[in-house]
């Protein structure tokens, strides 16, 4: 059917469109897909059909990105909901989201016959790739930007990054900062929104992020730029990660955290609590953004039209000691 698609210059929906008969084809791409299959000499398998429809008591689970405690700690709680449920899960990861390679995942796992492919990425290229193959069964994407006709869990993290900011303002801080997330992460830009949100519900500036990759080193540049410039009192910072190399800036520059710059983060990591000093961010419950994929895919499979998105559960702020309110 691939080879189809491409031969014709059309996606695999589109050729599984022809092959069922169904609407929405237009008429000279509908010839132009039989006249592939002639070329081709393309015979849907019955077999194989037949082998799609039987219930396999297996999900396909699908990482892409780099194995960051959130993404792994949401795969761990799906893995062992999916168990509790009698399922056993097939998974595929890949460090870097490659089109080709998670396509040719999603055909392996077909393959073997999952009854729901489960992605896990916060990249929107990985929600694209998937809205464009046929797979055959249900599709369940960890995505916090709006997907028509895609099943969606997630925390509502345009709520988290707009507390985040909302507590840096109850200290009485007027200039904040925000070093955000990728700018193809679909994470990053809520956060970012809710910051935005936030300062512009009290009137105040709102300066353009500076990007970062996740990753420490990415805040600890982005840490030496903001001392650089001297504007911000307070930061909210897109993870917990890139808050540690923004600390570690400060700690250089001989700047006091949160005397002189208060600093929040996101996501709540294990080690935040021993950051110097100990990280004020927003907890995430990877352990049951996990359980709800599994809980959105059973409902998937038991009434697909009906099934509810689980995308409303709202990170929760945890004060330590790195935010207070600003001097003078």
């Amino acid at each position: 059917m691939f080879d189809v698609a491409r031969h014709a210059g059309v996606s695999h929906q589109t050729v599984s469109r022809v092959l069922n008969d169904l609407p929405g084809v237009a008429a000279a791409t509908r010839v132009r897909v039989r006249q592939a299959i002639a070329d081709l000499n393309y015979t849907p398998s019955p077999t194989a059909r037949a082998m799609a429809q039987r219930r396999s008591g297996s999900i396909g689970l699908i990482q892409a990105g780099r194995p960051d405690y959130g993404p792994s700690s949401a795969a761990l709680g799906f893995n062992e909901a999916a168990r509790e449920a009698g399922y056993a899960v097939s998974q595929a990861s890949m460090r870097t989201l490659d089109p080709d390679v998670l396509t040719q995942a999603v055909h392996r796992l077909v393959l073997q016959r999952v009854e729901a492919i489960v992605l896990i990425s916060g990249e929107r290229d990985g929600v694209d790739v998937l809205r464009g193959i046929d797979a055959g069964v249900p599709v369940v994407a960890v995505a916090s930007e709006i997907e028509p006709g895609m099943h969606r869990v997630s925390f509502d993290q345009a709520a988290g990054g707009g507390l985040a900011t909302e507590h840096l303002i109850g200290l009485g801080h007027r200039r904040i900062a925000h070093v955000a997330g990728p700018t193809d992460s679909m994470d990053a830009a809520e956060r970012r929104r809710g910051y935005a949100a936030a300062l512009e519900a009290h009137g105040l500036e709102v300066r353009e992020p500076i990007a970062g990759d996740w990753l420490a080193a990415s805040g600890h540049a982005a840490g030496r730029r903001l001392l650089d410039d001297g504007w911000a009192t307070a930061v909210f910072v897109g993870n917990d990660q890139m808050a540690l190399g923004l600390l570690h800036a400060c700690h250089e520059a001989g700047v006091e955290v949160p005397g002189e710059l208060s600093v929040v983060g996101f996501d709540d990591i294990p080690e935040a609590a021993f950051f110097t000093p100990p990280l004020t961010t927003m907890r995430q419950d990877f352990d049951s953004l996990g359980r709800d994929i599994m809980a959105t895919v059973a409902d998937v499979l038991r009434d697909e039209a009906a099934a509810p998105d689980r995308t409303s559960r709202v990170p929760e702020l945890v004060v330590r000691a790195s935010t207070a309110a600003p001097r003078g």
